[in-house]
């Protein structure tokens, strides 16, 4: 396990330089893995490591996820199966479902982790908040995870690059003496460029925080923000759109992941670099408030039992769609698809 610095704090990161592919293969030779749930991070970890050549099955309920399953190629009742008959089957379970499903299919999955096996997260959710949603492993089981930082989409498209995702791992608890071979092998065989070690409760509180910050609930709030201020003092829609978030995203963003911000300011006008370096600090001043607030709510419990409480509705899905759909309905993001339609790759 090699030691970097990060700005000054040397933690631990493996590549798959050190731990390789095949290292990753001899480690899984004897094991089962079986995903469970086809839904976010299912279909690019299971097709990533089918084709780095693991024994993986998929276990799934019937519905649009057990269907795109099938057309990914899963076989029914050879590489695809029910969930209980998956997790009867493997010796390594991807519990893959999401965190409200997780809670509904326990008894199911715990039922089949006899002694030896290996349970693989790849959210912290249910294990730190294990007082709400009752997953608690039996003590002669491996608890690992490996969290990809991105969606699963972007695991299966990093990887069909031949790149990798970046990702985390943990060990919660090491029944067999393998846990940490298990989960590096399992980390390079999803596909992860490197992995750098956590713990659970590190892992999702830092995933909610930045899910509702920056990442999603922050850009959203903000991007909004500056549009309405925009439209509110006579400027057009496409206007409007354009300076809130088409040059951010088709230009700024990729300036700044190449290199950094510093990079990114020292390759704009000037004037956008005097203005952005005057006001960073009022708009730091003006929303660490928030993200304190986020982050205790996250800390306390109280943002995990929303969600379990929200997402375990039975009209869920109905309530989501609504939201989506105001969402989609906006001004904003009406005038954005307007605006994606006039790039040029689009026409």
């Amino acid at each position: 396990m090699a030691k970097m610095n990060f700005g000054g704090v040397v933690e631990n990161v493996v590549t798959r330089d050190e731990f390789t592919i095949e290292k990753a293969r001899e480690v899984l030779k004897n094991e089962v893995v079986a995903v469970i749930g086809y839904g976010v991070q299912g279909p690019g970890q299971s097709l990533n490591l089918k084709d780095n050549g693991i024994n993986v099955i998929v276990g799934q309920r019937p519905g649009k996820t057990y269907d795109k399953a099938v057309a990914d190629g899963w076989v029914p009742g050879k590489t695809l199966f029910s969930i209980e008959e998956a997790c009867e089957k493997a010796t390594v379970i991807e519990y893959l479902l999401s965190d409200a499903a997780q809670i509904a299919q326990w008894p199911v999955v715990k039922k089949h982790l006899t002694a030896g096996k290996a349970l693989y997260f790849s959210h912290g959710f249910g294990i730190t908040f294990n007082d709400r949603t009752g997953i608690i492993p039996p003590k002669d089981v491996d608890v690992i995870m490996v969290a990809p930082k991105g969606s699963g989409t972007s695991v299966r498209r990093l990887f069909l690059q031949g790149r990798g995702i970046n990702s985390s791992f943990a060990v919660y608890q090491d029944a067999t003496g393998r846990a940490l071979d298990r989960t590096l092998a399992l980390g390079i065989a999803i596909g992860s460029g490197y992995l750098f070690e956590t713990d659970f409760k590190r892992e999702v509180y830092s995933d909610l925080t930045g899910e509702r910050g920056t990442l999603m609930g922050a850009i959203q709030g903000i991007l909004s923000a500056q549009y309405e201020v925009l439209r509110e003092h006579g400027h057009s829609p496409s206007e409007a759109f354009n300076e809130t978030v088409e040059e951010l995203t088709q230009s700024l963003m990729p300036l700044f992941a190449e290199k950094g911000m510093d990079w990114m300011y020292a390759n704009t006008s000037t004037t956008a670099q005097r203005g952005a370096l005057d006001w960073m600090g009022p708009f730091h001043d003006a929303t660490k408030p928030v993200f304190e607030k986020l982050y205790n709510e996250v800390a306390s419990g109280r943002e995990a039992q929303r969600s379990i409480d929200s997402n375990s509705k039975p009209d869920y899905r109905e309530g989501l769609e609504k939201e989506l759909k105001a969402l989609r309905d906006s001004e904003l993001w009406r005038t954005g698809a307007a605006v994606r339609e006039l790039r040029p790759e689009n026409k």
